[in-house]
């Protein structure tokens, strides 16, 4: 499935922690998170999800891959440690259900949050890592509790971005990099490495069972949807935090201008790397 292209137009609220922090949630879910959907799609076909899956997804952000999971019939709780997102998460569940408790599906902080859903029979990590230095530390914890949640053979799926010749965003991330003093010391940009997946796994205590490559585009509808998609992302945060929000914005602009098509769009081909873990 292609991402459709998508155009957001500038919110004028007045910028309060709260309602940045909203709008940051809203531009990742009405712009960013379905540049992903192919490689929840491809995940999803190749585990056979369906009406025997309960899933569990770390990270859920604003619950599209739980939607797409339910839509097979599956089982779908997630966890997100973004107040808004999970919000968002559970306005779309709540949609798409009205039956569903969905405070009880989508939970913000940790899996223990979930423990009373368990046994599960598959986690997803679709927030991939791999592009930001000691962006697998932070799923570690996660990780680890969720494994506890779930019986032994069970999948655990692991995603990451792919070889950067093969990501054509991974100049534009390089912005982050740029803009930090320590870029391989504070979440800045760095090389998706062959092993990252792999690593994770073996400190999870999880054994590989296949892994894949998926093709997901980002296209947007113009110049400023792309900053704004990929800012909510927060591979910028360090970025931001070392300059300002104008100045990353600037440089993120200059950065997607090769990228630009003459209609205005912006499209930049990713290929993204899926690992299949199991529980011993």
């Amino acid at each position: 499935m292609t991402p459709t292209l998508v155009q957001h137009h500038p919110n004028t609220t007045s910028p309060t922690a709260d309602t940045r922090a909203v709008t940051r949630a809203r531009d990742w879910a009405e712009i960013q998170e379905r540049m992903l959907v192919p490689l929840y799609e491809a995940v999803y076909e190749r585990l056979e999800v369906g009406p025997a899956t309960r899933l569990l997804g770390l990270d859920c952000g604003a619950g599209l891959a739980l939607l797409v999971a339910a839509a097979r019939g599956a089982s779908a709780c997630g966890v997100d440690p973004d107040p808004a997102r999970v919000a968002l998460a559970r306005e779309r569940l709540l949609d798409a259900d009205a039956t569903t408790d969905v405070t009880d599906a989508v939970a913000c902080g940790g899996p223990s949050q979930l423990a009373g859903r368990a046994p599960y029979n598959l986690v997803t990590a679709f927030e991939p890592i791999g592009c930001a230095a000691g962006d697998s530390d932070g799923l570690t914890p996660a990780l680890d509790d969720a494994v506890r949640l779930v019986g032994r053979g069970s999948a655990v799926v692991l995603t990451g971005w792919g070889p950067p010749e093969r990501c054509a965003t991974s100049a534009v991330l390089r912005v982050a990099s740029r803009l930090t003093d320590a870029p391989r010391t504070s979440g800045g940009w760095r090389p998706a490495l062959r092993d990252d997946l792999e690593d994770v796994a073996a400190r999870a205590g999880l054994k590989p069972d296949g892994s894949g490559r998926v093709a997901c585009p980002f296209g947007y509808g113009d110049t400023d949807s792309a900053v704004r998609g990929l800012m909510s992302t927060g591979l910028f945060d360090a970025a931001v935090r070392a300059t300002d929000p104008a100045q990353v914005k600037k440089e993120l602009v200059e950065a997607l201008h090769p990228h630009l098509r003459a209609d205005g769009t912006v499209w930049m081909p990713n290929v993204f790397r899926y690992l299949v873990a199991r529980k011993p």
